[in-house]
């Protein structure tokens, strides 16, 4: 049975605010997969309506894969409920930088949700974003919207690196989700990046050096 938010609780406090200055449509938006060194970003957004029935979210971080899958469940079936999914791939980030790249898919997000009003972001402040916004450090931990796009987000980024893994299974992604861990790193070594490997990311590059070594190309 879906346990579900109490009005009182701390982290509706930032949507109960802005529903009661008429914001009708607000969404929180987040990430997953800035840190790791292979992989998509994913970012989502999300809008509960105002005063629905909120499940009992919590940072995805805190949670372990299955009560993210079955949170994620839960948040799709609140009815009315408004939600976009970005995904930017390892080419991307390496053209924009991972901070521009995160800025990017927060900007699409938002501009996929029809009649926003307002956004909730996890973090620092995001430059030209379609609507008005606040920006809350460690928001997935304090606000109910955007805990639940932390978990739309990582959910979906950990199901495309489950995909991502069986085309190319010598790296493990399976296991650590493209993150830089010891067997990773070693794999890295082993067989050098692939495809989806971020080669802006610094152990990205080091694998690649001792083959444009031998190329003769310089560093």
């Amino acid at each position: 049975m879906t346990a579900f938010l109490a009005d009182s609780d701390p982290l509706l406090s930032c949507e109960r605010k802005l529903w009661g200055r008429g914001v009708s449509f607000l969404a929180g938006v987040d990430e997953a997969g800035r840190g790791p060194l292979a992989g998509p970003l994913v970012v989502a957004a999300v809008i509960f309506p105002p005063y629905s029935r909120i499940p009992q979210v919590n940072d995805s971080k805190q949670l372990s894969p299955g009560q993210r899958t079955e949170l994620r469940a839960e948040i799709l079936a609140v009815p009315g409920l408004r939600h976009s999914l970005v995904s930017l791939s390892a080419q991307e980030i390496d053209k924009l930088n991972i901070l521009r790249a995160t800025h990017q898919g927060m900007r699409r997000a938002l501009e996929e949700l029809k009649g926003l009003e307002y956004a909730l972001v996890d973090g620092l402040p995001v430059p030209g974003l379609p609507v008005p916004s606040d920006a809350i450090v460690k928001g997935d931990s304090l606000c109910a919207s955007i805990a639940a796009a932390s978990i739309l987000a990582k959910v979906c980024r950990d199901e495309l690196m489950l995909e991502l893994a069986r085309s190319y299974p010598e790296y493990g992604f399976e296991r650590h989700k493209g993150y830089g861990t010891a067997a990773h790193l070693e794999a890295l070594r082993k067989h050098g990046p692939c495809p989806e490997h971020r080669r802006s990311f610094a152990p990205v590059r080091a694998a690649l050096e001792p083959a444009i070594r031998q190329l003769g190309l310089g560093l």
